[in-house]
């Protein structure tokens, strides 16, 4: 068992909180990451900071693992806080026969094999594929392109502030949070 009454944030990097691209975008890059330029959501500092008040918080990302680590150390001002950083050797690897490539899914059940209760998981992510299995636990943001006008992440903040206490994270209707926040 994990010892604690928070709620797990699992969070996705690339497009969710991360931009990274072998080409440079207008303006310079926040990091560079081996051949990426690698570009922050506006806000993701002040976001993670404030997340650590309300949650235990984790990186799961569908890219390799060094991959992962490298932008978490690079970008994370928080890494030694987070409870995990799994990358695509933890997803499992399923074929999309209507675009003919292979996609990734998180399945949770990885997580609660941690001790984790499903009903206290949260998943901030861009891509809705990755949690086909788990869709009651996952919060999507429209995906992050290196815009620097983006406004997602202090609107995000406010809506996980409000799910912090929420005994079953499953039950709550999330697929229109921006609306209200």
């Amino acid at each position: 068992m994990t010892g604690t009454d928070r709620t797990l944030l699992i969070l996705d990097l690339d497009e969710t909180l991360v931009f990274a691209s072998e080409r440079p975008l207008v303006r310079e890059p926040e990091s560079l990451v081996g051949p990426y330029f690698v570009y922050l959501r506006p806000y993701l500092h002040d976001f993670l900071v404030e997340m650590t008040k309300y949650f235990d918080l984790a990186v799961w990302s569908s890219s390799s693992p060094d991959y992962a680590h490298a932008i978490v150390n690079r970008v994370f001002p928080l890494q030694r806080k987070l409870k995990f950083v799994w990358g695509r050797d933890r997803c499992i690897q399923r074929f999309d026969g209507e675009w003919q490539r292979p996609y990734y899914v998180k399945d949770l059940k990885k997580v609660q094999r941690q001790g984790y209760d499903l009903k206290r998981i949260l998943v901030v992510d861009d891509t809705p594929k990755k949690y086909e299995r788990h869709y009651g636990n996952v919060i999507y943001v429209p995906e992050f392109l290196g815009d620097q006008t983006d406004f997602v992440l202090p609107r995000l903040g406010k809506y996980l502030a409000s799910l912090a206490e929420t005994v079953n994270v499953r039950v709550v209707e999330k697929r229109n949070w921006m609306l209200y926040y």
